[in-house]
């Protein structure tokens, strides 16, 4: 019999993904470890091997098709003997299981049928709207007969709470709900929100925010996966976090002048030192010397780490990626350099797998290559803190023997989260991220 080749799971928390490319077409032979596809994520591209051997029998799903659910079928591969006529006896069972939501109500239940005002004839007649989507971009589930009702009456499924399966809102959900027609309910919330002033909330549809600009000039970009995964885990970072913020201001001086007696003596190596590289070895070292802040959130419970791995922000076209810099305080600069610059380009060309971004107890986040004197980041759930590096700028300050003089001066906020450390405990961590940096020389010991 015919095997479906399913959309696979790439990474852990992955749900939907995009088949970007595929590297195979129909009637092309397989074996167990050939590239089918080029699956990205909201993170990466990556490559789909075959795990069986046969005939690639029909493509179920073309390249470029956004939002493929995980175990949606693919593909159908044919074993040996099989023919593509024999792709009938798969195809309905695929159909069903890539979309178990548009099945079932589109035949009534017994029950239903009893009941058939001409309302209800013409709403089984007429086509299923397109599955709806919520204010965050999420689907609503709802069967294709309650789609068709609630696109009758007016009703935005947003505002419907489903008896169904799993929440899945059923033909009897909108008989009951109160009809309110989508466009008047949008138009009367821009109205009294442009009244007081107010942004559109939270969560507001694409809709109602385009009523609230009218005949303003805009570009519309569609959220890609990446873009959407930020939006949702940093809306939950701040949401659910109890975020507190400690600054302090780091003389550079001495590093620097290290660092460029280390970057003389390493020319022809093809080793640069930067200061992030500095920094990233001063975090480690430092969840190394307050060994209760190297911890992470777990729920009901705090890991307390043993390694010190870092994650350092990287910005790519469209988003960011935090690569991990595993057993970072065990590593010499130059071995951090080139891993860092490494991860970086890979980063950058979306080709990280998910165990090099994911994990880690702590963070850092530098903008002062940009400009940026100082600024506050949001704690990337499940670390306990990030931190926060802003540009060096001489400025004038008074030395210990109360002389005023011209230092290089960083400044630095560490963001916290408060379930793991507390204000004393994260004061502790921060002093010794600047006693390493201050000192660098330390930092080789």
């Amino acid at each position: 019999m015919p095997t479906e080749i399913l959309m696979p799971a790439l990474s852990p928390t992955m749900e939907e993904g995009t088949l970007a490319k595929w590297l195979v077409k129909e009637g092309d032979t397989v074996s167990s470890g050939d590239l089918l596809a080029e699956i990205e994520t909201d993170k990466a591209t990556m490559e789909f091997e075959a795990v069986d051997e046969g005939v690639i029998g029909k493509i179920l799903v073309a390249e470029g098709t956004e939002g493929v659910k995980v175990n949606d079928p693919i593909a159908v591969l044919l074993e040996e003997g099989e023919s593509v006529d024999d792709i009938g006896k798969t195809s309905g069972t695929a159909k069903a299981s890539a979309n178990p939501e548009e099945t079932s109500e589109a035949a009534p239940a017994p029950k239903e049928a009893q009941a058939a005002p001409k309302q209800e004839a013409s709403a089984k007649d007429a086509p299923a709207p397109a599955a709806p989507r919520d204010g965050d971009g999420k689907r609503i589930f709802a069967s294709p007969l309650a789609r068709r009702i609630a696109a009758q009456k007016g009703l935005d499924l947003a505002n419907v709470t489903g008896s169904g399966p799993h929440g899945r809102i059923v033909k009897a959900d909108v008989e009951a709900a109160e009809a309110q027609p989508a466009e008047a309910a949008s138009k009367e919330a821009a109205t009294a929100d442009a009244v007081v002033g107010k942004p559109a909330p939270t969560g507001a549809s694409s809709d109602a925010v385009k009523k609230m600009y009218g005949d303003r000039d805009y570009e519309e970009v569609t959220l890609d996966g990446m873009r959407k995964t930020i939006a949702a885990r940093l809306t939950e970072a701040k949401q659910t976090i109890p975020h507190f913020y400690l600054r302090r201001d780091i003389k550079l001086d001495a590093l620097l002048k290290f660092r460029a007696q280390l970057n003389k003596q390493l020319e022809g190596r093809g080793v640069k030192l930067s200061v992030n590289d500095f920094i990233i070895k001063a975090c480690a070292l430092a969840m190394q010397s307050v060994p209760d802040a190297n911890a992470v959130w777990a729920g009901d419970r705090v890991l307390k780490m043993k390694p010190s791995d870092v994650a350092v922000a990287v910005a790519i076209e469209g988003g960011l990626f935090t690569p991990v810099l595993r057993d970072a305080d065990m590593k010499s600069l130059s071995a951090l350099s080139a891993e860092m610059k490494d991860l970086a380009k890979r980063a950058r060309d979306r080709k990280l797998a998910p165990h090099e971004y994911q994990g880690g107890a702590f963070a850092v986040s530098n903008l002062g290559m940009f400009g940026i004197d100082n600024f506050d980041a949001i704690v990337n759930p499940p670390h306990a803190g990030i931190l926060a590096v802003g540009a060096g700028v001489k400025k004038p300050v008074v030395n210990e023997a109360g002389e005023i003089e011209v230092a290089t001066v960083m400044s630095v906020t560490m963001s916290v989260d408060h379930r793991v450390i507390d204000g004393a405990l994260g004061a502790d961590l921060l002093k010794a991220i600047v006693e390493n940096l201050e000192n660098p020389m330390v930092m080789l010991a």
